[in-house]
């Protein structure tokens, strides 16, 4: 297997001969080395962020000699990174893997990597199981910044806020970053002070269904269906020039369901509401089995529904170091002016 794999890796770095001179010139550091689902080896990724190498599997784990061989390879690609290995081929995703005392240790330490000058924490293992910074939504965060100067940014579903960082970083106005849980807020809290920001963003813990409803006027309840709803903080209305929503393919609480495949619509509709007349919306869907067109057109039937009709679309697509095979990656992201 090793065998098979050093030349897909070396493949992969020679595609990446433009782009990564070009990412170094703007103060990044972190990016996709290895995309195994387009680049020949299906469920591995190899991420560099700052000194630190990621390599996930998320299909089938290395093996011992492969995993050697792929260390030996990056060695010198550049040197001192690094390298932390998930084996996330588990139920969910899970990191299965145990480490030594010492690699768990470095696994842990957190670090600081950047993104076209924004200083971000990152960490191979924590808590939790995703990295705190995706980077496939880099694009989208090099959108925020082009257009998000002087004007105020809602993100939902912010997780470590890295959308509001860079917004703020970029000279927003004003910036609110929603997520429910504190956790990914504190990394938040971090990231906002590892850069001098002309604007402090602010950190709201609460269910986003709760939180748009609110900012949109719509309320949210204290008791429905006579059920008193989980605390959540009270918000005043408010629109925002610019709204991003990144949900997740499916969660569940108190509030609403969030369902990607299903049901976008009822995410979409309150955010929508949650834009100035005239402002913009950027949405995501991760869902590789979602056609582009298909959920295209449910955002379009929506917003008419909703009163707000779609006047202008933009797709962001991911950049170089995410290949896709056929044009149409996994993960969307749509501009939509309104």
């Amino acid at each position: 297997m090793s065998d098979a794999l050093i030349p897909l890796l070396a493949a992969a770095l020679d595609a990446r001969a433009d782009l990564l001179p070009r990412l170094h010139a703007e103060q990044t550091d972190a990016y996709r080395l290895f995309h195994g689902s387009v680049e020949g080896h299906p469920g591995l990724t190899v991420d560099r962020y700052g000194d630190l190498l990621l390599v996930q599997c998320f299909h089938s784990p290395l093996t011992p000699e492969t995993l050697m061989a792929l260390e030996t390879f990056y060695a010198a690609r550049p040197p001192g990174l690094t390298l932390v290995y998930n084996d996330r081929s588990q139920a969910n995703s899970r990191i299965g893997n145990p480490l030594p005392p010492d690699q768990l240790e470095a696994a842990m330490l957190p670090r600081e990597m950047h993104e076209m000058g924004v200083t971000y924490r990152i960490a191979g293992r924590h808590a939790g199981q995703d990295p705190w910074l995706f980077l496939d939504l880099r694009a989208a965060r090099r959108r925020v910044m082009q257009e998000v100067a002087g004007k105020s940014l809602l993100n939902l579903f912010a997780y470590t806020c890295g959308v509001g960082i860079a917004a703020a970083k970029a000279g927003a106005r004003f910036v609110v970053n929603v997520d429910f849980a504190d956790s990914s807020l504190s990394i938040g809290k971090e990231n906002m002070r590892l850069n001098e920001l002309p604007v402090r963003p602010r950190f709201v813990k609460c269910d986003a269904f709760a939180a748009m409803r609110q900012y949109a006027g719509i309320g949210q309840p204290e008791r429905v269906r006579g059920k008193v709803m989980p605390p959540f903080p009270k918000l005043e209305a408010q629109t925002f020039d610019l709204v991003f929503l990144d949900p997740p393919r499916f969660a569940k609480s108190a509030f609403g369901v969030v369902d990607l495949v299903n049901d976008y619509a009822s995410v979409f509709k309150p955010a929508l509401l949650c834009v100035a007349e005239g402002g913009t919306l950027i949405c995501t869907n991760n869902v590789a089995d979602v056609k582009r067109e298909t959920w295209l057109d449910q955002l379009q039937r929506s917003a008419a529904k909703a009163g707000r009709p779609i006047r202008e679309i933009e797709w962001i697509m991911p950049e170089a170091d995410f290949p896709s095979s056929d044009g149409q990656p996994p993960l969307k992201i749509a501009l939509l002016r309104v």
